[in-house]
């Protein structure tokens, strides 16, 4: 039964190829300056992209229903507008892959671009956002 594996999961490859392709690549990327990371996540179907800036020049108010962390975390779904969101934890993770500058990342209804001003992220109906230290901005 052991040399049975191989050839089922072969076979399950070649009838299912989409999951083969579905996990492929990188889930997210790091900014060759290291302050900006990006995580895909796949919520039961529901794609989503997070982006998180370590540093920032300066920082924006936090609104009074937000009783966590806000200003450099910003997320989106695969169809939808972007926003800066509230939040408690982080996507920043040292042991992402590095997009070199003018490098493309794309996944889930996700592209993202890599340039020495920043990282700017869109999706399927070309909402997303710009990010860098200096100024970030979401369209």
């Amino acid at each position: 039964m052991r040399g049975m594996r191989p050839v089922l999961l072969t076979l399950c490859l070649l009838i299912f190829p989409d999951l083969a392709h579905a996990q492929s690549g990188p889930t997210g990327f790091q900014s060759p300056s290291k302050n900006i990371a990006c995580k895909y996540f796949d919520y039961d179907k529901q794609n989503v992209l997070r982006c998180d800036l370590s540093v920032m020049e300066t920082k924006p108010r936090r609104p009074a229903d937000c009783e966590l962390d806000y200003g450099q975390a910003f997320e989106m779904n695969a169809k939808g507008p972007a926003a800066r969101i509230c939040h408690g934890d982080t996507v920043m993770d040292k042991s992402l892959p590095v997009l070199a500058y003018d490098e493309v990342w794309q996944r889930g209804g996700f592209t993202c671009k890599s340039e020495q001003a920043g990282v700017t992220c869109f999706n399927t109906d070309r909402r997303g956002f710009s990010l860098a230290k200096a100024k970030q901005e979401v369209f």
